[in-house]
């Protein structure tokens, strides 16, 4: 029995996701006596496909042809089908990003399987399979039991330590017999954003809200992310207001991230700002309104100015650093 995870990757770099995907999918094998087979699409370097190996891929399917080197879930969904039939998978692990998102239903559809979307932890119980998963933008769990035979899941980022599970990786390039005629998304042009740290994949977001009380006085914050190689990030009334780009917006009608470890600075806690970054391994707080929303869900909390609080947190990270 093959356990299947759907890999991304960008600019030939596997994404932190899919690790995670894979060492989730490494615990299913050890209890279901399954292996692990990860599937690649697009032009990946052989090193970075050792990587898979290192933490529990046993085989690792490579899809390089020229027609699937821009996503069309149409297609890709085709493509993995015909990978599912071919391995007898009985888990297909995506990712709960946009790509996840978009192709995941539409296999479920095609297999007759049952999907678990936004999954946060590892099993609850293998039989009757039973996951975590959550709901209302992370306000409320719920768990899901699935009784198909194929089994379909979207973990969300952090649903499992990138735990290493080294075994002897097999790669095997795999052309889908799918009809080209059914991509129907012609990329013209790609434009990236450079220079700074995209906030869908930092580890580390410190971020800055109203309390900040004007966007002149955000070179604190600014300090300390480029001190801790973080990501930049605002509440919606800071974009509203114009102190920062919509671009760093995150909450539920923003962004959506979920970095090991996230800084509110002057963030109230709105439950709309809470949906956004929930998924968060660690969540510290910096609020001088000890009431404040964020402390109920913050791993650690600093109730004191953020004027005075900064520049000594910015000190003691220096002086971190430099020992």
């Amino acid at each position: 029995m093959s356990i299947l995870v759907i890999t991304e990757n960008r600019n030939g770099k596997i994404k932190k996701q899919s690790f995670e995907a894979v060492s989730y999918a490494s615990h299913l094998a050890k209890n279901s006596s399954g292996s692990v087979t990860a599937v690649v699409f697009g032009n990946v370097s052989s090193e970075e496909l050792a990587n898979l190996s290192k933490y529990g891929a046993a085989k690792i399917l490579t899809v390089t042809s020229e027609i699937y080197q821009q996503l069309d879930n149409m297609l890709y969904t085709r493509a993995i089908e015909e990978i599912v039939n071919k391995e007898n998978a009985k888990f297909v692990l995506f990712s709960h990003s946009h790509f996840g998102k978009a192709v995941a239903p539409r296999l479920s559809v095609r297999l007759k399987a049952g999907l678990a979307t936004g999954v946060t932890s590892l099993p609850v119980t293998m039989s009757p399979f039973q996951v975590k998963r959550r709901s209302y933008n992370g306000s409320a769990f719920s768990n899901v039991i699935i009784n198909t035979e194929v089994k379909i899941l979207c973990l969300n980022p952090n649903a499992s330590d990138v735990v290493e599970a080294p075994v002897a990786g097999q790669t095997e390039n795999f052309g889908p017999s799918a009809d080209a005629s059914l991509k129907k998304t012609n990329v013209k042009s790609v434009d990236l954003i450079t220079g700074k740290i995209l906030l869908s994949e930092a580890s580390i977001v410190v971020s800055g809200g109203r309390g900040m009380k004007s966007g002149d006085n955000w070179k604190p914050i600014e300090e300390l992310a480029g001190l801790l190689g973080a990501g930049l990030a605002c509440s919606r009334p800071v974009s509203d207001e114009g102190w920062r780009s919509h671009e760093e917006h995150v909450g539920q009608t923003g962004k959506i991230i979920a970095p090991d470890l996230y800084i509110a600075v002057g963030i109230s806690g709105a439950i709309q700002h809470i949906g956004g970054i929930s998924g968060s391994k660690y969540i510290v707080a910096i609020d001088k309104d000890k009431d404040a929303a964020i402390f109920s869900y913050a791993s650690y909390g600093i109730v004191g100015d953020a004027f005075q609080v900064l520049p000594r947190l910015i000190e003691s990270v220096k002086k971190f650093k430099a020992s």
